[in-house]
């Protein structure tokens, strides 16, 4: 599934975002002003270890516009961590091994160790999002919930994603290699 050579190969989030066609102006607006909390900027430098981390998007996913950029800005701010994006509908392999309930929930951020061992994922928005989404959103029409859904990620400016992810790369990262692979509760439903 994952190895070295494929993780190479795979793209930067600038990279990506460089040519991206349908949301490039929103993608590199949310890149640019993407930033981390003091907390979480210290809590990055101090994370132990050597972690890849794969993410699966797609252009068209405003989940992923508002999400990765900011674990592109946690990876920046971790010296053992390296970021790259592949797109989810050309990884259908990656994908399909991460579903969410059956359905291809997009972003999904995946954490490898240095040997590429599958450590842990994130996805596919923060848990108090989907919750809320769950809840209360789905009984919404579309655009209502999207508006809403657009608005709590205004607000948050990426902190509980941060939080979320962080918080998995420093519990996989005081796990034994042996360890099954780890999860933020809630985050991938």
């Amino acid at each position: 599934m994952m190895d070295r050579s494929r993780f190479e190969r795979a793209e930067s989030l600038p990279d990506f975002v460089a040519r991206a066609v349908e949301n490039h102006d929103l993608w590199a607006s949310t890149l640019r002003r993407a930033s981390l909390t003091p907390e979480h900027a210290a809590r990055a430098a101090a994370l132990a270890g050597t972690w890849h981390i794969v993410v699966l998007l797609e252009d068209w996913c405003g989940d992923a516009v508002n999400s990765v950029p900011f674990l592109h800005a946690l990876a920046d701010a971790a010296p053992g961590v390296t970021l790259r994006v592949l797109e989810r509908d050309r990884n259908l392999d990656l994908m399909d091994a991460h579903l969410t309930n059956g359905a291809r929930a997009i972003p999904l951020a995946i954490v490898y160790d240095d040997a590429f061992v599958e450590r842990g994922q994130w996805g596919s928005r923060p848990a108090v999002l989907q919750q809320w989404v769950r809840e209360h959103g789905l009984a919404m029409e579309k655009d209502a919930r999207y508006k809403q859904v657009r608005t709590w990620y205004a607000r948050d400016k990426g902190v509980t994603t941060v939080e979320e992810v962080l918080t998995l790369l420093e519990r996989v990262a005081t796990h034994a290699p042996e360890h099954a692979s780890a999860q933020v509760a809630g985050s991938n439903a």
